[in-house]
């Protein structure tokens, strides 16, 4: 049986209005510093979860990365396959990162604009889904949006205190840091990089 969520959006029904306000129509600025400076080894099998129209998968397909995107709208989707068909390394499914149980695990999860996005009580399954779709020692890269929860959402605030006492226990933060922003986000996001423990 499968739970619904909480404040559960219609994420098919956004991405129709075009009420899709978090989607820049480019990878996230602090994705791109970061992916100019990383040493990953290329054959390092990347996810990105809640993927929508695929702008950050892309950026990790263009620098040789095994990637897939997954996402519950197949709008959004279909745009991401229309846009970044043509990269070879780079696949686009549909899925539930807080419910589905991947074939196998991953190198790298990055993550943006999805936890924020989630009802606030399912916060602790996606803390759960976490070892189901990254392999031990595996990488969590994330940018947060980091402003005061309130029930009005999505997006749902968190703090940087809520997110790393959500994490700690079953990974190593390793460094966070403000990143670059879109315009209008300053102050908003905070970038955090993870190492699943074994």
């Amino acid at each position: 049986m499968v739970r619904r969520m909480t404040n559960e959006t219609n994420w098919d029904q956004r991405y129709e209005r075009q009420d899709t306000p978090w989607d820049k129509g480019e990878p996230a600025p602090g994705l791109v510093d970061w992916l100019k400076k990383q040493s990953l080894e290329l054959e390092t099998r990347v996810l990105v979860p809640g993927c929508g129209r695929g702008h950050d998968a892309s950026a990790w397909g263009r620098k040789g990365f095994e990637t897939t995107g997954i996402d519950l709208s197949n709008l959004a989707l279909e745009g991401a396959r229309q846009s970044y068909e043509a990269l070879p390394n780079l696949a686009f499914f549909p899925g539930n990162f807080l419910e589905d149980e991947p074939q196998e695990p991953y190198d790298l999860i990055f993550e943006h604009t999805l936890y924020c996005a989630i009802s606030p009580d399912r916060r602790e399954d996606y803390a759960k889904a976490l070892p189901r779709w990254l392999k031990p020692g595996g990488y969590f890269l994330a940018i947060h949006f980091i402003f005061p929860l309130s029930e009005e959402g999505p997006p749902f605030g968190a703090s940087r205190e809520e997110i790393i006492n959500r994490f700690q226990g079953q990974c190593t933060l390793l460094e966070d840091w403000k990143p670059r922003h879109f315009e209008g986000r300053k102050d908003e996001e905070w970038m955090f990089l993870w190492q699943l423990n074994s």
